[in-house]
């Protein structure tokens, strides 16, 4: 797994320094260099929303399951959370980090804490992914360019993929094998209680939105910053599919494979490869930056660690 990991992060690196190097260098050095402030600072801002609304979703999931969690405490966790999974492999460090800082003590305390994670996430993405399959879908009905052929077939397989594991998942919850019955039940009792139960759909789903609409809000700010603003068709078609991109297990957050489908969208929106990789590279270091403040609870990882 080691070794897997570190071809992972190594191929990443590659296409990041192959993508950077094919794109006009010197152009996307002079977006990045010449970024307007007004706009960096907006995006930085707008970090400090996210992970605040993030941590009151998770908040809210972990009450649904029975757990407390303070604000200050949620918001702190969410913090270290993100940065973590800005600094780590895979994306999910700092997820399994927020379910170990909050387990209770004795056999089995860590289960709720990692369901509470666990749906507070897939909520998110639930929503994302709504998002960026009917963007893909509506592009050309919106006025916007068509989808190259290879581009459009990467997407729809990526898509498809998705759906795929989602169904899998849907028929083990559905036909389970007789041994993994009463996991199962109790793993869909909880999906109901976060959920379904007392209309808890209406806030996840408000919250997940908002979430969302900040990311893509955060991305435009980018571009506009390296002196390519987007229209508004870019929130809902080329900006989640490059975001969507971040969710490759092998890359750092991203780095990388982001940038590689930024180059191919922004030319569709009017605007040079390069412009496209140095608002992702800004809104990479955007991401990283805004969730720095999350280096003041390293410590008390490693504190709580030596305790126990």
């Amino acid at each position: 797994m080691r070794l897997l990991k570190l071809i992972g992060l190594s191929a990443a690196l590659a296409l990041l320094i192959a993508v950077i190097l094919r794109f006009d260098p010197e152009r996307i050095a002079a977006g990045l260099i010449s970024a307007e402030p007004g706009y960096v600072v907006a995006g930085l801002l707008l970090v400090q929303v996210q992970i605040v609304l993030s941590a009151l979703r998770w908040r809210y999931t972990a009450a649904r399951l029975g757990q407390h969690l303070g604000i200050g405490q949620a918001v702190c966790d969410y913090y270290l959370g993100t940065l973590l999974n800005q600094l780590l492999p895979g994306g999910v460090a700092g997820d399994a980090i927020r379910a170990v800082r909050n387990r209770a003590e004795g056999e089995g305390g860590w289960k709720v804490p990692a369901q509470a994670v666990f749906f507070e996430r897939i909520a998110g993405q639930g929503v994302f992914f709504l998002i960026a399959t009917f963007g893909v879908m509506l592009w050309p009905l919106l006025g916007g360019a068509t989808i190259p052929e290879d581009l459009r077939h990467l997407f729809t397989g990526f898509a498809l993929a998705v759906a795929s594991l989602a169904l899998v998942f849907l028929l083990a919850l559905s036909f389970p094998p007789r041994r993994a019955q009463p996991r199962l039940s109790r793993m869909k009792a909880a999906m109901a209680q976060v959920f379904l139960r007392d209309r808890a759909w209406i806030a996840q789903t408000l919250l997940s939105i908002a979430i969302v609409a900040s990311y893509i809000a955060m991305f435009m700010l980018a571009s506009a910053a390296v002196g390519a603003p987007l229209p508004a068709l870019a929130a809902v078609t080329a900006i989640p599919l490059c975001l969507l991109m971040m969710l490759i297990p092998a890359t750092i957050a991203g780095w990388g494979a982001r940038e590689a489908a930024a180059a191919a969208l922004w030319p569709l929106i009017g605007h040079a490869a390069s412009d496209g990789v140095a608002a992702s590279i800004l809104y990479g270091i955007l991401a990283l930056v805004g969730a720095a403040p999350g280096l003041a609870f390293i410590p008390a990882v490693f504190s709580r660690r030596r305790k126990r």
